[in-house]
């Protein structure tokens, strides 16, 4: 049996399936992964200068530019056949992302756990509470631009994305292990399973004994917890599998 029918069979056969993507699943939309050796975005730029409160904290600019511009990229870009697939399947569907774009939404996936933050949901610096104002996003990349102020407390606006060093939202942790353990066939996608803690949620449906099926142009750290491992590419094997 091929793994095209391995895999379309185990889909065939849940009634919730969970999707846990990564950056590949951005990637086949023209969204540049972050640890690529040779096109991530942190082979570019220092991580710790666009990652890290200590350096929002010291020059806040330079970052608000960066995280801008990542978001209007991400807003040009379109939904693949991939993220169209998943959206349209008939069986229950939940989806846990460490992307920051919201292409799984625009492909129409209500129910969404972002693990990582988002590039759309900007929040005060200080007090914390969301920003409700629409942000005007670039058309060309500059080196500094100035965040808004918070209406609350005066505190500078920031990215709702997750730095290193800081907490992983807990209510996004939560749907996504509830999502994860309640599934009962999970496909991974376009991840290489080396980011913690996000990458030790597969293990969960592995311990349980559900069916995992990977899709990946390379064999990653996850690999060893599927039942089938599709090498290919989101956009080219989804369609293939979820097509029923």
């Amino acid at each position: 049996m091929t793994t095209v029918a391995q895999a379309r069979e185990i889909i065939h056969a849940a009634s919730h399936v969970h999707f846990f993507t990564g950056a590949g699943m951005s990637a086949d939309s023209g969204l540049d992964t972050f640890r690529d050796a040779r096109t991530g975005l942190w082979e570019r730029v220092n991580p710790q200068d666009m990652a890290s409160l200590e350096a929002w904290q010291r020059d806040p600019e330079p970052m608000w530019a960066w995280y801008l511009w990542r978001a209007h990229l991400a807003q040009k870009a379109k939904p693949h056949a991939g993220h169209k697939a998943i959206a349209n399947l008939s069986r229950t569907v939940s989806v846990t992302t460490q992307n920051i774009d919201n292409l799984h939404e625009r492909a129409g996936s209500s129910d969404v756990a972002h693990l990582h933050g988002s590039l759309f949901a900007f929040r005060c610096s200080s007090c914390h509470l969301p920003y409700p104002q629409d942000i005007e996003l670039p058309n060309t990349p500059v080196e500094r631009l100035s965040p808004p102020l918070c209406r609350n407390c005066g505190g500078s606006i920031r990215p709702g994305v997750v730095w290193f060093g800081e907490s992983l939202p807990q209510d996004h942790w939560q749907k996504a292990e509830e999502n994860i353990r309640s599934a009962d066939a999970v496909v991974i996608v376009g991840t290489s399973g080396s980011v913690w803690p996000a990458a030790g949620l597969p293990t969960l449906a592995h311990r349980q004994g559900t069916p995992i099926i990977e899709i990946s142009p390379q064999r990653s750290e996850l690999t060893d917890l599927a039942t089938v491992w599709m090498e290919d590419t989101a956009a080219q094997a989804l369609p293939k599998i979820l097509d029923l």
